[in-house]
């Protein structure tokens, strides 16, 4: 068996109501897949293969979908890493970064470490594949893209910056089939050992001033502050003097 390109996609959470469903980046992954390799695109889940919430990939006009089954808490790299060395598969495509569970975003890189291949991160397109090299753009802040030049076999994360996945059809949705082996498990001792808990929100920073130029930087430094709300304080103790920094800072939400 030879497979050239498979997409790696994983359980998501919405993310008002958290319902599960298709991962975002896991889509978009797809969606570059399905552009570059069509039919022969190979679909790849490890888990539970009886996630109701797996048939959104298929709807996006795949056959079939293909579960390495895994328990929760188990550590799918090893598995991934064999099936991925045993299928001849050139080209890894996965979304950046999990929607549920640790979604610490280290998969790609151990993948990409135990298999020995190059990693790009953060890429918007796959332009072309010719002769065993393929050119990708990267996308980068501000809006800004890099083309690089990489040889096969490689792995991809792919950005929001990457074309929108097709909406999933009712259909297709049902006919495709689940395909699920049963491989060999591996206890993730990090996850057994620590405990997971809602990640809290990050505290809010202070607005800061962007110019591009040396004039800019100035003219914002030099400037009058608009409102009347601000204080000067002079002559005061270091109690009054924390107190007063500690209330702007819960005024402006960086400390709650």
């Amino acid at each position: 068996m030879s497979i050239a390109t498979v997409a790696l996609v994983s359980i998501g959470a919405h993310p008002a109501s958290g319902r599960a469903r298709r991962a975002e980046q896991d889509a978009r992954a797809v969606e570059l897949g399905l552009e570059l390799a069509g039919d022969n695109l190979h679909v790849l889940h490890a888990g539970n293969p009886h996630e109701p919430a797996l048939r959104a990939y298929l709807g996006m006009g795949l056959d079939e979908l293909h579960v390495l089954e895994q328990p929760d808490g188990a550590d799918v790299v090893p598995v991934l890493r064999d099936y991925i060395r045993e299928a001849g598969v050139q080209l890894v495509l996965t979304g950046s970064q999990a929607e549920t569970g640790e979604g610490s975003g280290m998969l790609p890189y151990l993948l990409a470490e135990q298999l020995g291949w190059p990693l790009l991160v953060g890429v918007a397109q796959i332009e072309s594949i010719h002769s065993g090299v393929a050119q990708v753009l990267q996308a980068l802040p501000r809006g800004q893209r890099r083309r690089l030049q990489v040889r096969l076999p490689f792995v991809i994360t792919v950005d929001n910056a990457a074309p929108k996945a097709r909406q999933s059809a009712y259909g297709p949705a049902t006919r495709g089939l689940i395909n699920a082996d049963v491989v060999e498990v591996t206890v993730d001792e990090l996850s057994t050992t620590g405990v997971l808990q809602p990640a809290k929100p990050r505290p809010k920073r202070l607005k800061v001033i962007k110019a591009k130029s040396a004039a800019d930087r100035m003219k914002a430094a030099t400037a009058k502050a608009a409102g009347g709300s601000g204080q000067v304080l002079k002559g005061v103790s270091a109690e009054e003097g924390a107190q007063a920094i500690l209330k702007l800072l819960i005024e402006e939400g960086v400390v709650r």
